[in-house]
């Protein structure tokens, strides 16, 4: 049975000449690493898959083992491991050397393949006859640390992805503890990348963000563990991201100050390190044109960013929309 929805707000409205043509309801929260709620919209409570968004606190084994230190990884490679990157060069032949760091290829990722999500590297393929291999899919990187980890502790690599396996089952028993969570019986389904996504209270997922943020109430390896992810997440958007996407684009606009994840389905988190805080947005018919513009409207809303800041993230917070001439013919605004 779905939720009734009815109740959250319109946090954006897609606008095409005068008229409104499309709304996007959904529910926004903003955490402090204490615990407090310091704004929301909607029912925050409700449970959310956060697809991609939560990928810093999934890499946080990564580290806290000291896999990545074992297999010298730099920040490039942690940047990636938090990543839903675009395909381009930059990332897969970082992953791809990553992979050999650890005497493994593209066929041990059991992430699936697609095309790359950056049209010019896509259609630059199709042209050479070159098919895409698992190292374009956004999460390759995620699977590449999770790999590592594998190897760092001895465990078996094929079926890595399984909800049973043993790298899964530390990732669930890392979030349950970092969102302060009894995920014991939480409902969970299968991302698109083939690993469990569990289902978490959005304002949970908020929490945990915001404790990596100020993780001085975690564990030292823990808190140490999430103070690399933040720093390497911030100091290479590009590999995160990638060209033209919303969360590069927004986290070279505030210079890295607030860092940004999208995730599938409409689900987005920003995260504030130098002041603890995190931010969780779902918009409910899962677009996911509307999750960006309205992280941006909860952050403007909050105060969370200046004037001069909001002045960089005009077009992402208003992005247009085009017509095939490329002709501006409306756009997409807060709704709430």
């Amino acid at each position: 049975m779905l939720p009734d929805n009815r109740t959250n707000p319109i946090l954006v409205q897609l606008t095409r000449g005068p008229m409104v043509e499309s709304l996007h309801r959904g529910r926004a929260v903003a955490v402090g690493a204490d615990g407090a709620v310091l704004g929301a919209w909607g029912d925050v409570k409700a449970l959310v898959y956060p697809r991609s968004a939560n990928k810093a606190m999934q890499a946080l084994p990564l580290v806290e083992t000291g896999a990545a230190d074992a297999f010298g990884l730099g920040s490039e490679e942690l940047a990636l491991a938090c990543a839903s990157h675009g395909g381009e060069p930059m990332h897969t032949d970082r992953v791809s050397a990553w992979l050999a760091r650890l005497g493994l290829t593209a066929g041990d990722l059991e992430c699936g393949t697609h095309t790359p999500y950056h049209p010019p590297t896509a259609d630059a393929m199709l042209r050479r006859g070159e098919a895409p291999t698992p190292l374009h899919n956004n999460c390759s990187g995620k699977h590449a640390g999770m790999l590592t980890t594998a190897l760092h502790r001895g465990e078996t690599i094929r079926g890595y992805v399984s909800y049973q396996h043993r790298v899964q089952q530390r990732i669930l028993g890392t979030i349950e503890q970092v969102t302060a969570q009894d995920l014991t019986r939480a409902p969970w389904g299968t991302d698109g990348c083939s690993i469990p996504t569990i289902g978490l209270p959005l304002e949970a997922l908020a929490f945990g963000m915001a404790r990596m943020a100020d993780p001085q109430d975690l564990p030292p390896a823990r808190a140490d563990a999430a103070t690399r992810l933040l720093d390497a997440w911030g100091r290479h958007p590009e590999l995160v991201g990638g060209t033209d996407t919303f969360d590069t684009g927004f986290m070279r606009a505030l210079s890295g100050r607030i860092l940004c994840k999208a995730g599938a389905e409409g689900v987005c988190v920003a995260v504030i390190p130098d002041q603890g805080i995190a931010v969780a947005v779902k918009i409910d018919d899962g677009a996911g044109r509307a999750a960006g513009p309205a992280m941006a409207h909860v952050l403007r809303r909050l105060d969370l960013v200046t004037a001069a800041e909001w002045t960089g993230l005009e077009e992402l917070a208003h992005p247009a929309i085009r017509n095939r001439a490329g002709a501006k013919v409306g756009g997409l605004s807060a709704g709430f």
